[in-house]
């Protein structure tokens, strides 16, 4: 006998998440928390692989400068690692609580959107004037 693929407690590969290929909606809060972290990883670290190569290419022929590149894209993994983790958690967990079911779509919104903010508060160095 064939089992349902809803019943399935399996998550989803990462190319089915980045590539938007499950059209169910999410449903338990696990599923949510995977879907909107996984997109906030990968558009931290695009934005971040972005800005590195900026950097390594107008510090190139400087003498420590050209290192900081690396710090940059240590940055793009660190980020998401920590708080990523945590703010994904935490609009999984409200729309889990209030029932709410999640789309694919909206995770990706919801995992680009922390780092389109992320992005904001450092370009504009609000955290400095604190």
């Amino acid at each position: 006998m064939l089992s349902d693929p809803l019943d399935s407690d399996e998550l989803d590969t990462v190319a089915d998440v980045m590539g938007l290929r499950s059209h169910n909606r999410l449903n338990t809060f696990r599923e949510m928390w995977y879907y909107i972290f996984l997109w906030a990883l990968f558009s931290s670290i695009f934005v971040h692989t972005c800005a590195a190569l900026i950097a390594f290419v107008t510090l190139r022929k400087h003498k420590f400068g050209r290192f900081f590149s690396i710090l940059i894209l240590v940055m793009g993994f660190i980020s998401p690692a920590t708080s990523g983790v945590v703010s994904s958690a935490a609009i999984a967990f409200v729309h889990r609580a209030s029932s709410l079911h999640m789309s694919p779509i909206y995770a990706m919104v919801w995992g680009i959107g922390q780092t389109i903010v992320s992005a904001c508060l450092g370009l504009t160095r609000i955290l400095a004037t604190l």
